[in-house]
């Protein structure tokens, strides 16, 4: 019997059932560099996902003679003696299933890197050097899922540990936002702000990582509009308590000072990364954090991206045809997948659409060029501006879509801002008053916030709402 592991698992996935069931998902025909056996790979693998079980040696023989590749009878004969000299079943599954695991791996990766250089070579006229990192990263990713799912009633004790695990989260500063949160943002989440131009999405993603960096954490903001040093500015209002119109009058030792006194407040780092508009996504993002991690030692606790539509997709090419639908569904996915990968929130942000600008009441069909965005992301909300709300300094934000609680709960509240230093701050609570509705009127024809006295006082002014 050959040594080879190519032989091993060819032999394994026709006398195993076991061992098939475990690693069939995983088999690729490409993995098996001998042409033969990536055939018999290829045959092995469809008759078990046609019928459930190996094919015996009489069946995979006829199932052989019907590939186009071997009507050669030549071809055949070698073919069918190779298949008998697949006798050897090994006593060691768990053994053999690791030993898999790792053949597989390695051959995603080599096949990986040859798909690299046919791009850099400009022989694959499909994709472009973009692809690359995700390649690369996908091959890296391959791993065989133990977990066969979860026993009802032979799991109950993990299920109890489960529901009194205490979640690790990543709090605001803003009462309300923890409180639709359950206590902020969760690890392995894609959240959310719609807004229109000048309402404040890029201040509150601003505020969220300063607020986060005081908390001695770690963040990365990702900026796709503006540049590193623009962003950099409005933190700087934020955290330094100083007016963004009088940042540049500070002279060199007093703005050190102000910086010094902030380093010796936390223990966390702020990495500002600039990408061109559509000019990045999330293979460019992986990239980045593992650039960061091995050459700065820097792990992220939260990763800000300004903003989500205007980044592009490593699966989908808009050039390409494919719908606006498409495109930003593609993009939210890879970026939560990315927050999944990665083990960290993710916040961002998005416009709304045309429909949405003057509308009194904005909902998820209000989302900008896509409505499988509201369908991915775990939190997503709205932040709405008027000119009565703009005088008294504050801001609505509307629930739009929630997994962390019932959306329900503070569907509508008002938070204030000071756009002189880039910051929003908690209300008293009588500043919610006539606001808040606990959506038990959403089944009637007119939305429950148009029938409070705030909602009504807006109608009667004829005030247009800025998104």
């Amino acid at each position: 019997m050959s040594g080879s592991i190519e032989k091993t698992i060819l032999s394994n996935l026709l006398h195993s059932e076991q061992y098939a069931r475990k690693v069939i998902p995983f088999i690729k025909s490409e993995y098996f560099i001998d042409k033969t056996q990536g055939i018999v790979a290829d045959t092995l693998v469809n008759f078990f996902n046609q019928y459930n079980h190996p094919p015996s040696i009489d069946i995979l023989t006829v199932e052989l003679s019907k590939r186009q590749e071997l009507k050669n009878q030549q071809v055949f004969s070698t073919v069918e003696q190779f298949i008998n000299e697949l006798d050897f079943v090994s006593n060691d599954q768990d053994w053999l299933v690791k030993e898999t695991e790792g053949f597989c791996k390695k051959r995603a990766v080599t096949l990986a890197i040859l798909d690299a250089y046919e791009i850099v070579e400009g022989n694959d006229k499909t994709r472009s050097e973009d692809a690359i990192p995700s390649l690369l990263s996908e091959a890296l990713s391959v791993s065989f899922d133990s977990s066969i799912g979860h026993d009802y009633f032979a799991d109950y004790e993990s299920r109890y540990d489960f529901y009194h695990k205490v979640d690790e989260k990543l709090p605001f500063d803003l009462e309300l936002f923890n409180k639709i949160t359950n206590g902020g943002l969760s690890r392995k989440t894609l959240n959310v702000i719609m807004a229109g131009p000048k309402v404040g999405k890029s201040m509150l993603m601003c505020h969220v990582a300063a607020s986060t960096l005081l908390l001695g954490k770690n963040v990365l903001y990702v900026t796709m509009e503006m540049a590193e040093e623009r962003i950099a500015e409005r933190i700087d209002a934020n955290l330094l308590d100083v007016n963004l119109s009088s940042i540049r009058n500070l002279d060199k030792e007093q703005f050190s000072n102000k910086i010094n006194r902030l380093i010796n407040k936390t223990r966390g780092q702020l990495i500002i990364k600039e990408y061109p508009t559509s000019g990045a996504h999330a293979g460019h993002f992986k990239a980045l954090l593992q650039d960061l991690k091995s050459k700065k030692k820097f792990t992220p606790d939260l990763i800000v991206i300004d903003y989500l539509n205007i980044c592009s997709s490593s699966r989908v090419k808009l050039a390409a045809g494919a719908n606006s639908y498409s495109y930003v569904k593609s993009i939210a996915e890879e970026l939560r997948g990315l927050a999944v990968e990665f083990n960290v929130p993710i916040l961002s942000a998005t416009q709304v659409n045309r429909a949405g600008v003057g509308n009194t009441d904005v909902d998820m069909t209000n989302t900008s060029e896509s409505m499988g965005l509201p369908m991915t992301v775990d939190c997503m909300v709205a932040m709405i501006s008027t000119d009565e709300l703009e005088e008294l300094g504050q801001v609505m934000i509307k629930q739009i879509a929630n997994r962390y609680a019932d959306s329900s709960y503070y569907k509508r509240f008002v938070i204030g801002v000071n756009r002189a230093k880039m910051k929003f701050f908690d209300l008293e609570e009588s500043a919610q008053k006539d606001i808040i509705d606990s959506g038990q009127d959403k089944d009637d024809d007119m939305p429950a916030f148009d029938k409070s006295s705030f909602g009504k006082r807006m109608k009667t002014a004829g005030t247009d709402f800025k998104f």
